[in-house]
C-alpha cells in the first residue's frame, strides 16, 4: 500500500513562497492499494493527481469524500480525467444520505453562476453513492474500508483502509472534547500502521477555535499513543501556518512521538 499526499492544506489553498515547503493545496491524498487507486478528498490537489493519472493511464478510481466544505471539494471541477469517456470513477461519501446525496453537492458546486462548467460536461462514467458514516464495504480487489463519524458543522467521515495486511486511518475535520479522547476515532484507528490526524490547531490555539470543527496536532498524538498507531502525520494545516511554523511543530511533534512528521505534498509512504 502506498499513500501519497496530493495536499495537505485546510481551509483555502495558499500558493505563497512561505508556504511551499510543506505545500499550499487543499486535502488530497491518494491510496494505492494492489491494483486499486483510491483518492480520500478532492481538495485543490486533485488537479495534480488527476495529470498523474493521465501520465499513468489510470482508467478507474474510487474517491471517498471526508465532507463536502470547499476546501475537500473544489478542485473536483479540475480533475481532468473526468472529462474523458474512457474512464470511470466511483464517488461516495458518508454524510449526505438525508442531505439530497453526494451528487447533487457535487453538481451544486458546478452551477451557474458559481462555475460555468456543468457536472453534466464530464464524460467519464462517474457512479454517485450515499452510506452512512459507521458503515463498512468491501471495494474491487479485496480492499477494506471502515468508517465513523465526525464532530464536525455539517457531519464529515472517517475512513481505515485494510489491504494486504496493511491499513491506512484518513481522520480528518473533527473536533475532540478536551480532556476526553473520541471512542469513535479510537476504534477506527487502534493498532493503524499509518494514520492522518486532523492538526490545524495547537493546544494553545484551540480554546479560540471551539465549535470551528478542529483538532489539534497535540490531540492526534494522544490519539496515535493510546491506540497504539505505528506512524502519525500531522495534516490539514492552518493556512496562517507558514513554513517556518510547521517546521517548529514538526519538532515539537517528533519529541511527543517520535516517528511523527508532517504531511507535505508529494510525499509517498510506503507500508510493506
Amino acid at each position: 500500500m502506498n499513500v501519497t499526499f496530493w495536499g495537505v492544506r485546510g481551509t483555502i489553498a495558499c500558493p505563497t513562497p512561505r508556504h511551499m515547503g510543506v505545500g499550499g493545496n487543499t486535502s488530497c491524498v491518494e491510496v494505492q492499494a494492489g491494483d486499486q487507486v483510491i483518492i480520500l478528498d478532492a481538495g485543490t490537489g486533485i488537479r495534480s493527481l488527476g495529470r498523474s493519472l493521465l501520465a499513468r493511464n489510470a482508467r478507474h478510481a474510487t474517491l471517498l469524500l471526508s465532507h463536502t466544505h470547499w476546501d475537500h471539494i473544489n478542485g473536483f471541477p479540475f480533475f481532468a480525467p473526468a472529462f474523458d469517456a474512457g474512464r470511470s470513477f466511483r464517488v461516495l461519501a458518508g454524510h449526505l444520505t438525508d442531505e439530497g446525496g453526494i451528487r447533487r453537492a457535487l453538481s451544486g458546486q458546478m452551477a451557474q453562476p458559481m462555475f460555468p462548467v456543468p457536472l453534466e460536461t464530464m464524460r467519464a462514467t462517474l457512479d454517485f453513492e450515499d452510506f452512512r458514516a459507521g458503515d463498512r464495504f468491501t471495494l474491487d480487489g479485496g480492499v477494506r474500508i471502515r468508517t465513523t463519524p465526525l464532530n464536525h458543522p455539517n457531519g464529515a467521515t472517517g475512513y481505515r483502509i485494510e489491504h494486504g495486511g496493511r491499513s491506512f486511518c484518513y481522520v480528518t475535520d473533527t473536533e475532540h472534547v478536551p480532556g476526553t479522547l473520541d471512542d469513535r476515532v479510537l476504534d477506527l484507528i487502534a493498532g493503524a500502521d499509518f494514520f492522518v490526524y486532523d492538526s490545524t490547531y495547537t493546544d494553545d490555539e484551540f480554546p479560540a477555535k471551539v465549535g470551528w470543527g478542529h483538532s489539534t496536532w497535540q490531540e492526534g498524538v494522544r490519539l496515535a499513543q493510546a491506540a497504539g498507531v505505528k506512524r502519525y502525520a500531522l495534516f490539514h494545516h492552518d493556512p496562517d501556518h507558514e513554513d517556518p511554523f510547521m517546521d517548529a511543530v514538526e519538532l515539537e511533534a517528533q519529541a511527543a512521538l517520535p516517528g511523527t512528521f508532517l504531511a507535505r505534498e508529494g510525499l509517498t509512504i510506503t507500508l510493506a
